[in-house]
């Protein structure tokens, strides 16, 4: 990773480079890396020049800054970090570069419609990550995931420096390069580490990967054997239903068994009965329990050997894997490309892939765990909940018994309750986590949803109520959904359909 003699000098070159550049694109190909393509001119009094690529890592021992020469391969489904970035800070204008508290936390700013963000890359060994603030130095959206870097980071919070003894500015290993050279030089070192490191990483994920699947094959085809043993009761209770059928008429009401004659083998058989149904309900039950097991039987038969093929082909190609890639050798990168080049190989990969990239970063629409508050409450009555552009929750009810849990249960202290002059809708409460007099933009986000989710959800304009939550009050026999409020004050809103979309894209899937 970059020293922070290597960042003393790198960051007034960004800033002399790049300032007045403007995003054409965001890439994020995979959770720890983002690039972005920039277009304007070469340097102050310059003209516009043709566009340039630079990339930011967060990988933990990789991480830096650098230019590329075109921009990576982006994934099929955009993950959740690029995709605030290309809703919010699309073709966002470079202000400036700066290093914060003279540590190894590189700022890139930039100008947008909805105001300023920082870009901000902390490199910080295993713990490197890229967060972007707004104009308040609050936390909009994170690459890696916090629990996996710096928990206390979160969605919302305040960016805080890391906290350590004076940083060490370590050497300048690029000294001998020009400042024109700096960035091209430096991806050039760190690619070709990259390169030496993906053998071993690609490795590791196929051994991963295939030991998942063979643990998930020998289990499926364990199950189905189980269910096959099982099913061969079917003959049995056949058996036990067609001797039944010859002995009903004799049967006493009550019984829990009966004994009958089987002519075929000459032996006395023991049939069970429930005491409680009658001779002909028990038959019913012993011709339905075997058409159960005679449809386990087909259907287990039907699978059973193509669970075996596949037991089979993993076993193959964990053997690939031993070859390409000892445990105590060097691996083949050859080998193990052509490896994850196989179909099945290839797909399990892109599955884990998406996985941890989706898992992995955090941003406006995390998919992240239920506040305290809404700890064991029953699915039906969790509100939707999306997050404003001042990273406070704003909570929506689902229907009447929803908006009355929300409204007298979920909300209290200093949240707010909002809802239509005159017309009926979702019971919308904004967390004010404490704050006497939250964000303005933070209301007009709360607003928007409570019309969105309302009879008027159409109209351009309307009047929203605002009353501090300790001011509901639920009538006793109200229906439900019905509640009472006093006080608070009217917020005429102008609709933004870009506010609303914004807010709709920064839903919390829990």
């Amino acid at each position: 990773m970059l020293s922070l003699a290597e960042l003393r000098r790198l960051t007034p070159i960004l800033a002399r480079e790049f300032s007045g550049h403007v995003v054409e694109r965001w890439v994020q190909p995979d959770g720890q890396r983002l690039a972005m393509s920039l277009y304007g001119a070469r340097s102050k009094g310059e003209k516009a020049g043709g566009k340039r690529f630079v990339l930011l890592s967060s990988r933990p021992g990789l991480a830096r800054l650098g230019e590329i020469d075109a921009l990576p391969r982006a994934p099929e489904r955009p993950p959740a970090f690029v995709s605030f970035l290309r809703s919010h800070l699309s073709r966002a204008r470079m202000l400036d570069a700066r290093l914060i508290g003279d540590d190894r936390v590189v700022a890139l700013r930039f100008a947008a419609r909805e105001g300023e963000f920082d870009l901000v890359l902390s490199i910080l060994g295993q713990k490197s990550n890229l967060y972007l603030l707004d104009s308040g130095g609050v936390i909009r959206a994170v690459l890696r995931s916090p629990a996996d870097t710096r928990p206390e980071l979160t969605l919302g919070t305040a960016f805080e420096p890391p906290v350590h003894g004076r940083p060490q500015p370590g050497e300048d290993r690029f000294e001998a390069f020009p400042d024109s050279d700096l960035l091209r030089e430096i991806e050039a070192v760190y690619s070709d580490q990259e390169e030496d490191r993906a053998a071993l990483d690609l490795a590791r994920a196929l051994r991963q990967t295939l030991r998942r699947e063979s643990k998930n094959a020998q289990r499926r085809l364990e199950k189905l054997e189980a269910e096959l043993a099982e099913a061969e009761q079917a003959n049995a209770l056949q058996r036990q239903g067609e001797l039944l059928k010859t002995a009903l008429g004799r049967v006493e009401a009550g019984s829990s068994s009966v004994e009958v004659d089987d002519f075929e083998t000459g032996e006395r058989v023991r049939i069970p009965l429930d005491p409680a149904r009658s001779p002909k309900e028990n038959l019913e039950i012993l011709f339905k329990r075997y058409q159960k097991f005679l449809r386990r039987l087909t259907k287990a038969g039907g699978q059973i050997d193509a669970a075996r093929a596949s037991c089979d082909a993993l076993a193959v190609l964990v053997g690939q894997l031993e070859a390409a890639a000892p445990e105590s050798g060097e691996p083949d990168p050859v080998a193990l490309a052509a490896l994850a080049a196989h179909p099945d190989v290839s797909r399990w990969l892109d599955r884990r892939r998406a996985a941890q990239i989706s898992g992995g970063d955090a941003a406006a629409s995390p998919k992240d765990k239920l506040p305290a508050r809404l700890r064991g409450v029953p699915a039906r009555l969790l509100p939707r909940r999306y997050l404003s552009r001042d990273g406070l929750e704003i909570w929506v009810g689902r229907h009447d018994a929803g908006n009355d849990h929300l409204s007298t249960r979920l909300a209290r202290g200093n949240d707010l309750f909002f809802h239509l002059d005159g017309a009926p809708g979702s019971h919308v409460v904004l967390r004010t986590e404490g704050r006497p007099e939250p964000p303005q933009e933070s209301l007009l986000d709360a607003a928007e949803l409570a019309v969105h989710f309302s009879k008027q959800k159409n109209a351009s304009r309307a009047d929203v109520h605002v009353v501090p939550i300790k001011q509901v009050k639920k009538p006793r026999g109200a229906k439900a959904g019905l509640v009472w409020v006093t006080g608070g004050r009217s917020l005429h809103l102008r609709r933004e359909e870009s506010r609303l979309k914004r807010l709709l894209k920064a839903r919390i899937e829990s």
